[in-house]
């Protein structure tokens, strides 16, 4: 039962409707500093500290709660007799509940120009101190850090008279959680102001164990990062199917940045395979968008892994049947869609993720090597200019699919270039890509002109237009844009992508052979375009 309660915040947000309910149970309520006083001008009852401890408030506030008046009636075991005969004997009076959170330490120093003595000052002692004494006793003290936590505690104590083991459990970790971090936001910033030292404290949890890991025998787990917000697949939720994989998580995760790349002004859909986008496209309709993305690679689309910035429509279901894929990820399914889906089969994997056209919340990326961590800032953006630089021009009525491709590309694995284009007025496709190779050359003339011309036979078979397929090919391929990850380092790739009858490529530009690639561009009439912007992926 809770007898008695200690209040002690710094934010104050609901922390005098808390007293207040904690006083119509007949609560005893100590307090400190500005909690108390605020307590008080809202008619609350209060005891100071100083009262229970016998000594005043000292140095400036540094030393308020650090006695044993307070950490003995916070730590005493009740059911030891020991312990309960010393309090008796030292006038420790018992204490029930501690809802205390720390200084803004980490406000305080991501404010510009801050000053050390500052932030030293704003670095919380009593306050972690009484979490940790609370928590490491949270078998008869209830310990709140969290102004969240006041509704549902007052809630079980009106209810039952007590708060329940599993409650008290749940918020000792959550305390000690808090002040590992609140130490780590401390250690980071003094060993950097103190030390000239960079250090990196990442906090995860949630884990849970998967099926297997990349392979069969290999063990795994996900964990979700503390506190991140927006699309992100730990704030998706799983509708349908059977648990993911490792490798669910590595391609849903790629299929979700690739979409994102692309915005939400129209229907979206990123087919992805073992970490690579093989389809991606807009349409003025989800379904237009899924057809365009399936014909990207209809034959690496089996076993893969659809994503769309779009809720998921029946017509959109109805177009997979008989199709095998992996994970459907969207911002939300309609009801009639969901029905269809679920019959479909009992291992498809459907994820819910409402906050999918929120922008990112995160701003940096991370890749574990043995041994340390790489840490890098998000690749955003696709260019950062737009230099034609050969003797054909490039039609700015291109601009758009252009854009497309760029984005298509920062997507697929290095070396990697993409080939796309405007399937129907404002909508686009990636007609083929070529990733993974050690050379530009091979990502061109034998993944993705190859692949384009098996994608478009597909398309040619389906449609039976009245030309043959060779003139098609020649038709589409006018009209398409290839994309490059990275710069050409001779001229070879210019030569094989003009060969499949490309004539319009981009490229960040930047090799020492710049003026060859140029040269040889403009014998062949083709145009180029220099990024200044390169989007390695690997």
């Amino acid at each position: 039962m809770v007898k008695r309660a200690l209040l002690s915040v710094s934010d104050k947000t609901g922390i005098v409707d808390f007293a207040r309910g904690l006083e119509k149970l007949d609560v005893e309520i100590i307090s400190t500093g500005g909690t108390a006083r605020i307590l008080r001008d809202a008619g609350v009852k209060v005891m100071d500290v100083s009262d229970v401890t016998g000594f005043p408030e000292m140095m400036g506030g540094r030393v308020k709660t650090l006695h044993p008046r307070i950490h003995g009636g916070i730590l005493c075991l009740r059911d030891d007799h020991d312990h309960m005969g010393e309090a008796e004997k030292e006038d420790v009076e018992l204490i029930d509940l501690v809802a205390v959170n720390l200084y803004p330490f980490e406000v305080t120093v991501s404010n510009e120009g801050v000053l050390l003595e500052e932030a030293i000052e704003n670095i919380d002692i009593g306050g972690p101190s009484m979490l940790r004494s609370a928590a490491k006793n949270y078998r008869s003290v209830t310990v709140i850090c969290d102004p969240d936590d006041y509704g549902h505690i007052l809630k079980e104590i009106r209810s039952t008279g007590v708060v329940s083991k599993e409650t008290r459990e749940g918020l000792a970790v959550k305390a000690f959680r808090h002040t590992a971090d609140y130490d780590a936001t401390i250690d980071t910033y003094l060993s950097k102001e103190l030390l000239g030292e960079e250090v990196m404290r990442m906090s995860f949890n949630s884990g849970v164990a998967l099926r297997y890991g990349e392979n069969w025998h290999q063990e795994a787990k996900f964990y979700k990062e503390a506190g991140v917000t927006g699309p992100s697949l730990s704030n998706a939720r799983q509708l349908h199917g059977k648990e993911l994989s490792y490798n669910n998580y590595i391609d849903a995760d790629n299929a979700l940045q690739t979409v994102k790349e692309l915005g939400n002004e129209n229907p979206a859909v990123s087919v992805v395979k073992h970490n690579n986008p093989c389809g991606l496209a807009t349409g003025n309709t989800l379904l237009q968008a899924l057809k365009a993305a399936w014909d990207g690679d209809p034959i690496s689309a089996y076993g893969s892994i659809i994503c769309t910035n779009t809720v998921f429509d029946l017509e959109a279901a109805e177009f997979l049947n008989g199709k095998f894929v992996e994970i459907i990820l969207a911002p939300g399914f309609e009801h009639d869609a969901l029905e269809y889906l679920r019959n479909k089969s009992a291992n498809l994997r459907l994820l819910e993720l409402p906050e999918f056209n929120e922008p990112f919340a995160v701003e940096d990326t991370y890749k574990y090597v043995v041994g340390g961590i790489l840490k890098q800032s998000r690749n955003i953006g696709i260019y950062d200019k737009w230099d034609c630089v050969t003797e054909t021009s490039y039609p700015e009525e291109l601009r758009s699919v252009s854009e497309f491709s760029l984005h298509a590309c920062k997507c697929v694995k290095s070396n990697a270039v993409t080939l796309a284009y405007e399937y129907e007025q404002g909508c686009y496709m990636m007609l083929a890509m070529g990733a993974g190779q050690p050379n530009r050359v091979d990502s061109i003339r034998k993944l993705a002109a190859t692949k384009a011309r098996e994608n478009l036979q597909v398309i040619y078979d389906r449609e039976n237009p009245a030309v043959s397929f060779d003139e098609y090919c020649k038709d589409i391929f006018s009209k398409c844009v290839m994309a490059s990850d990275a710069f050409f380092p001779f001229d070879d790739s210019i030569i094989h992508a003009n060969e499949s009858g490309i004539k319009y490529i981009l490229s960040p530009g930047g090799s020492i052979r710049d003026d060859e690639v140029v040269s040889t561009a403009n014998k062949l009439g083709v145009s180029l375009i220099f990024t200044g912007m390169r989007h390695f992926l690997h």
